[in-house]
């Protein structure tokens, strides 16, 4: 019978061969998942025979990711700033960045717990669920215009645990939306053209292209949230976004403009320039 550690490197090998990053890690993730064990549990396990039942389950895992499926999509959930949500084709794959922007909010930007949070572009509901988890008096409303999308962050509400304080509507950015909040958060599309050009196939093969592109200077649904966002803060009010790296100076322009105190661009773990902080 053919080992763990000869299956990891041979589905390793396989993996390279398909130009998958980080071939190693992807497949240590989808034999721990199929084996139902811990991906470091592996390391104490090499020389373990495995089944045809345990190597059909991982056969099928490391042929979709050599498709270039994301690992999240196979895997089937990913941790999100302290919650665990499920993950799949409907939604855009929560990541790190948008748990930087979280952070943010929570320990320098906010001196109190927000009573309402607004979350335009829920997706998986990742950013409204970690939100409402941090802060467990708060209420959000969370809109996507993905009915599917919003099924998902239902169930990923409902598993968290914050679905009685959670409101989802669909709607096209503020379209169906009412009341005013001390927090509006959001990760929009901002790709360029040239962004959905260049991206990884695990990018514009799989993940939901309307939740990516945002025409050709990615500015289009940034420019309406800026645009818009002042109506739906109380005063002292927060406007939180991720954005391209190459966005900001327009969108600060755009919103002292329209009327925000003060808009900062703040840099990411890598120094670039992705969030935008403004103040009502």
């Amino acid at each position: 019978m053919i080992t763990l550690l000869e299956v990891l490197e041979k589905s390793t090998d396989f993996l390279e061969q398909k130009g998958v990053k980080d071939a190693r890690l992807s497949a240590e993730w989808i034999m721990a998942e199929s084996l139902g064990v811990k991906r470091l549990d592996l390391y104490l396990q090499f020389e373990r025979p495995l089944t045809e039942e345990e190597l059909g389950g991982i056969r099928e895992g490391i042929r979709r990711r050599s498709k270039r499926e994301p690992l999240q999509y196979i895997l089937g959930d990913v941790d999100f700033y302290g919650v665990t949500l499920k993950t799949d084709a409907r939604a855009l794959i929560p990541r790190p960045e948008t748990e930087y922007l979280i952070e943010l909010l929570h320990t320098k930007y906010l001196n109190r717990e927000p009573s309402r949070i607004l979350d335009l572009g829920t997706g998986t509901g990742a950013i409204a669920i970690a939100m409402l988890h941090t802060f467990p008096n708060a209420e959000a409303v969370a809109v996507d215009r993905s009915e599917e999308a919003l099924q998902l962050a239902s169930e990923n509400a409902d598993a968290v645990g914050v679905s009685d304080r959670l409101s989802l509507i669909q709607s096209n950015w503020f379209e169906n939306v009412t009341g005013e909040f001390e927090v509006i958060i959001s990760n929009p599309p901002y790709l360029t053209d040239e962004d959905m050009q260049s991206a990884e196939p695990e990018v514009s093969q799989y993940e939901p292209t309307k939740a990516l592109h945002a025409g050709k200077d990615g500015l289009n649904d940034l420019s309406q949230i800026v645009d818009e966002s002042l109506g739906y803060l109380v005063n002292g009010g927060v406007l939180a976004l991720e954005t391209g790296i190459a966005q900001h100076d327009n969108l600060i322009t755009q919103a002292k403009s329209r009327g925000f105190t003060s808009m900062e661009s703040i840099k990411d773990l890598a120094r670039l320039p992705r969030y935008l902080i403004g103040l009502r």
